[in-house]
């Protein structure tokens, strides 16, 4: 079993990526990997822990991509993460997400929402500071009554405390990710607001631009999703592969591995991928 999506407290989960591997350990998981949003920071230390464990650990990336609705991730599985463009890259997102967090915290004190710039760091343990953090912070001072509600009334697409940032395309993510010598997979995709056959025609766009595969096994993909996003990827011969993109104590409800109960990533998943990664 495995499970291909997971967050660390380099971006917006709770967990080191040493406790990741402890907890994947005793979930019986075969393999793990680290795919933080935007950075590679906890992948040294995932390496690290994953040594002394039976735990194979996936280095990966969650790259932001340019959606004209929802939202667009891009997953990159075994990428170098020292890779010099990859991590240049990187550091110009995080730049735009600092400035977007500055006017996000602008948004919520004219709105009357307010907060100090350490009252949301303090909750960003590692590196990348995001909305989440906000929510906390919402919540820790009484001004939400749950993050849920910090994103629904002012945090989501749309609201009023809502700040675009600047992405790379789908097909610039899918580039970089295979310059850092990794396999490139989209996340979630029932989160790219779509109708059927605009999704599939992206979905063939994305397969010209050389994306690998398809997050398939899903935790909070319903039956009918998972059968019509499987049938797209036989139909694009894209890899289906999966996660339960866990947070940690940010979704308790959801366990590492087998997600809300249901979820099984199938070990095949891993050679598979493998079998795809760029040479040299």
């Amino acid at each position: 079993m495995l499970d291909l999506h997971s967050h660390s407290i380099y971006s917006d989960g709770t967990d080191t990526p040493t406790e990741l591997v402890a907890i994947a350990e005793e979930r019986g998981l075969t393999a793990l990997a680290l795919t933080d949003h935007d950075t590679v920071g906890g992948i040294p230390e995932l390496l690290a822990a994953s040594e002394t464990t039976s735990v194979e650990a996936v280095p990966g990336v969650e790259l932001s991509a340019h959606c004209e609705r929802g939202t667009m991730h891009i997953l990159g599985y075994f990428i170098d993460h020292t890779c010099g463009i990859l991590l240049e890259k990187l550091e110009a997102v995080r730049n735009g997400r600092d400035e977007r967090n500055v006017e996000i915290l602008k948004k919520l004190n004219k709105l009357g929402y307010i907060l100090q710039w350490s009252d949301v760091r303090k909750y960003a343990l590692k590196d990348v500071v995001g909305r989440p953090h906000f929510a906390q912070a919402l919540v820790a001072r009484n001004l939400v009554k749950s993050k849920k509600k910090a994103f629904d009334l002012l945090l989501a697409k749309g609201r009023p405390a809502y700040v675009e940032r600047s992405r790379y395309t789908a097909q610039e993510c899918i580039d970089l990710i295979h310059r850092a010598g990794g396999v490139s997979v989209l996340a979630h995709p029932a989160t790219v607001y779509l109708p059927d056959p605009k999704m599939r025609e992206v979905l063939g766009e994305l397969k010209g631009y050389g994306l690998d595969g398809i997050e398939t096994y899903y935790a909070e993909h319903r039956p009918e999703n998972m059968r019509k996003f499987s049938g797209w990827a036989e139909e694009l011969d894209l890899i289906r592969t999966g996660g339960t993109d866990y947070h940690g104590a940010n979704t308790p409800d959801l366990k590492l591995g087998t997600g809300f109960g249901q979820l099984r990533v199938p070990d095949e998943v891993l050679n598979q991928l493998r079998a795809v990664v760029p040479e040299g």
